[in-house]
């Protein structure tokens, strides 16, 4: 799975987090390995003018996402015409969002967690422009996001536990770096 990001937005972004956090909604979707997709980081006035352009509503938004085509779930990845599967273009604002998530009282990141899951989710073909589409879309994205927090947890404590036992393992002297195989000299 190929997930390009370019921050054009002049804000500092964990740029990792957000593209574990599009494979990981891609993989609870059961999106091809071979899918291709990119993520923008714009600023605000950009944003602004994807908007008005596409949307014909004034003003910055949060995130916009571009299908580049109709995604064919049904298509085999091992079938003789399978190739990368281009799904599109998610455009996040973070300063957008930032405003957003202080009033939502989480962090910047968490908030674009969950506007990159929001255009995951558009890409796939998921919209909210009813009520029941909403339901739906929300719901799912809901459970994705929750699914991804703890699994991103545990990541972390994980790497935590990792880097501990090295520090660990240095100190005794027992470092992956300063052993030997037995009977080499």
């Amino acid at each position: 799975m190929s997930i390009e990001i370019a921050n054009e937005s002049g804000v500092e972004v964990e740029e990792s987090s957000l593209v574990s956090a599009a494979r990981y909604a891609l993989d609870q979707m059961s999106v091809s390995q071979l899918a291709e997709l990119s993520i923008v980081l714009v600023e605000q006035e950009a944003m602004a003018d994807l908007h008005v352009r596409w949307m014909d509503l004034p003003g910055p938004t949060d995130v916009m996402a571009f299908p580049m085509d109709e995604y064919d779930s049904s298509r085999r990845p091992d079938a003789a015409d399978a190739g990368p599967e281009l799904l599109g273009d998610i455009v996040l604002c973070p300063e957008f969002a930032a405003g957003q998530a202080s009033k939502a009282g989480h962090s910047t990141l968490e908030e674009m967690h969950m506007l990159t899951i929001h255009g995951v989710l558009h890409l796939l073909g998921y919209d909210h422009a009813e009520p029941e589409q909403e339901r739906e879309m929300f719901g799912l994205q809901n459970r994705i996001l929750a699914d991804f927090r703890v699994a991103k947890a545990e990541a972390d404590r994980a790497d935590a536990q990792r880097n501990a036992d090295s520090r660990l393992l240095g100190a005794a002297g027992l470092d992956r770096g300063d052993r030997t195989e037995p009977g080499a000299n």
